[in-house]
């Protein structure tokens, strides 16, 4: 009986080692496991014509936020906007629920498809002037905007310019700071070399200031030629901004259009200029 006993818990045990070995034994082409390539993901740059029938985002230009002054010339009328009339504008902009966007996500909603916030706009100043500073950036924190201050670097410093720590302050509340040329010449009357000067030599100092690369830059009174495009492009510039000309069908990335905030505009005026001069 014992020995009978035994035979049968070593057949019961054969049978259980049986078992479970044969549920361990995969086939051989479901032990192996296939390795996956990676798919190559290749970004597809669009057309030139693809980049201009994009929606536009509307980019505003400020240069003076101060009073009017008894020696200002009917050009002026352009340049210069009352800190109180500023405000207005940002608030019109806030309760209209505009987004404020910056230079790198318009780049990358360009040439890549990345997607904006609904109602984008873009807030940029030229020039360099030292009430950027004092007036419009604390306005721009009230309403929660962020912008792109285009520099002329051999004014840094100057009577009514902006000093290099108030850039660099600039630059690390997370606005960006971009090219506006050396000396403001009219890049399309310079020579190859005159033209490398005024568009590499901001960019060097500029980054020395900020520790960030510079590559944004807007045209001295938004005047652009077609040599431009490309050689922006050598010079490491990702885009460039004109005025309210038209754009460029070959460099649309280095023509995208800019209206300037006229400072005898109310908010309402302002409001319907951005929907007629962006409204494709």
């Amino acid at each position: 009986m014992f020995i009978k006993s035994g035979l049968c818990f070593k057949k019961i045990l054969l049978f259980c080692i049986v078992i479970i070995t044969g549920c361990n034994h995969l086939p051989e082409h479901a032990a192996k496991k296939e390795k996956v390539k990676p798919r190559d993901h290749k970004i597809t740059v669009p057309t030139s014509s693809e980049i201009i029938a994009k929606k536009e985002v509307p980019v505003l230009c400020y240069h003076h936020i101060r009073k009017w002054r008894k020696k200002d010339t009917k050009r002026d009328i352009n340049d210069v906007i009352s800190p109180m009339k500023f405000e207005k504008h940002l608030k019109m902009l806030a309760d209209s629920n505009y987004n404020a966007i910056l230079p790198n996500e318009l780049y990358n909603y360009l040439l890549f498809g990345q997607k904006l916030p609904s109602k984008p706009i873009m807030i940029s100043f030229d020039d360099g002037y030292r009430e950027q500073f004092t007036i419009a950036a604390p306005l721009l924190k009230k309403y929660g905007f962020k912008a792109v201050f285009f520099i002329t670097t051999d004014a840094i410093g100057g009577g009514q310019m902006l000093k290099k720590k108030q850039i660099k302050y600039l630059a690390d509340e997370g606005h960006i700071i971009a090219n506006h040329t050396f000396q403001h010449k009219n890049l399309t009357r310079l020579t190859d070399s005159a033209l490398r000067v005024e568009v590499l030599e901001p960019a060097k100092i500029l980054k020395q200031i900020t520790g960030k690369d510079i590559e944004y830059l807007a045209y001295p009174y938004g005047i652009y030629n077609e040599n431009l495009g490309s050689k922006l492009s050598e010079y490491g510039i990702k885009a460039a901004f004109i005025l309210s000309t038209k754009r460029s069908a070959k460099y649309p990335l280095y023509t995208i259009r800019r209206i300037i905030d006229p400072g005898n505009y109310t908010a309402g005026n302002l409001y319907h200029s951005i929907n007629k001069s962006f409204n494709k």
